[in-house]
């Protein structure tokens, strides 16, 4: 975790911010968090800056999943010959995109994401929006009653893996510079930015260190991966979670870093059709469902297994570190309590 602002710093008073965005906004479609008028804070795409309220202090409800994987989207269409079926890949154009204001929990998610669909097989429909984005980022001084960032490496603060870094202090954002498109933008637009001094990066290590006072409840994410990985939880914990759970697939699909989905073909006539991608959850009854309407997953145990061990077993094995980045999105929408955070509490209880 960060303790220290980069040397390569600038600051950009609070007043400069909507100009800069403005400019920003002439050559990229811009993406932020913004507050609609019922309240809820969304990434939203901004076509009018003056009459967008963008929110930099409450987390979105929504992730920056659905720009780089829809929710639903189409890969081809094909038509019916009397030798088979012919398909063409769609080819969409991306406008180069900045994601202004995201927080660290969804920077790592993103970053996350590319590994999933770059390491082992390149996904052109993934690699597609990802490339020409640009990621600034704003860290968390005050982290949500929900999130424990802290638990998972991904936040408050960010370590690496924006274009440009901000960080709240007072009348002006601490912006730090991480990968090459970010510090084009400085240099595009140096007039909005000045050097910053040593009690500027003083100020951002005491916010870092208020914001890591600040989390409202522990979550010990490293002790669970490690019983997982000793195959030592009891199977009443499995049970009473399955119970519990109600199948509405709310925490996958709010979820930054879930990442299944199934493919269809949809017929549109008697012949073209087309091929969609959707957005799937390995705790859906359907999930495993073969051919024949054979399922090896038959127990509704096994799927809530399957989400958790994949999480923080799987991925720690795979990559490293676990798939959940501590945002919360599961436990604020999850009526049934089979969140993260309750597998992880049940799971310690009695081993701390």
């Amino acid at each position: 975790m960060v303790h220290t602002a980069a040397t390569d710093s600038h600051l950009l008073k609070k007043d400069h911010l909507k100009g800069f965005l403005r400019k920003l906004a002439k050559e990229y479609r811009l993406v932020a968090p913004v507050r609609n008028r019922h309240g809820d804070v969304l990434f939203t795409v901004i076509d009018d800056l003056d009459a967008a309220e963008i929110e930099l202090s409450e987390p979105p409800q929504n992730s920056l999943k659905q720009f780089f994987l829809p929710q639903q989207e189409q890969l081809s269409t094909y038509t019916v010959t009397p030798e088979g079926y012919d398909f063409h890949p769609v080819q969409a154009t991306i406008p180069p995109t900045i994601y202004f204001g995201v927080h660290p929990c969804d920077l790592s998610a993103v970053l996350y994401m590319d590994v999933v669909f770059s390491r082992r097989q390149r996904d052109p429909f993934y690699l597609r929006r990802r490339h020409g984005s640009v990621l600034i980022g704003v860290n968390c001084n005050s982290p949500s009653p929900n999130c424990f960032c802290n638990a998972t490496g991904s936040g408050p603060f960010l370590e690496m893996g924006s274009d440009l870094q901000l960080t709240d202090l007072g009348d002006r954002f601490l912006v730090e510079t991480g990968r090459a498109p970010g510090q084009a933008l400085i240099e595009r637009w140096q007039g909005f930015f000045s050097p910053s001094a040593d009690k500027d990066r003083a100020a951002h290590y005491q916010a870092f260190l208020e914001a890591r006072g600040r989390f409202s409840r522990q979550v010990h994410v490293e002790q669970a991966i490690r019983q997982l990985e000793a195959d030592t939880v009891e199977e009443k914990i499995w049970q009473e979670l399955s119970l519990r759970c109600q199948d509405c697939g709310g925490c996958a699909y709010l979820c930054p870093t879930c990442t299944c989905f199934t493919i269809s073909d949809q017929p549109l006539d008697a012949a073209s059709g087309q091929r969609l991608r959707s957005w799937d959850a390995c705790t859906f009854a359907g999930f495993t469902s073969m051919a024949g309407d054979h399922n090896p997953v038959q127990a509704k145990t096994a799927a809530i297994r399957q989400r958790f061990t994949h999480k923080l077993r799987d991925d720690v094995r795979l990559n490293g570190r676990p798939s959940c980045v501590g945002c919360g999105r599961c436990v604020s929408i999850c009526f049934g309590g089979t969140d993260i955070v309750r597998f992880v509490e049940r799971v310690c209880q009695g081993s701390l």
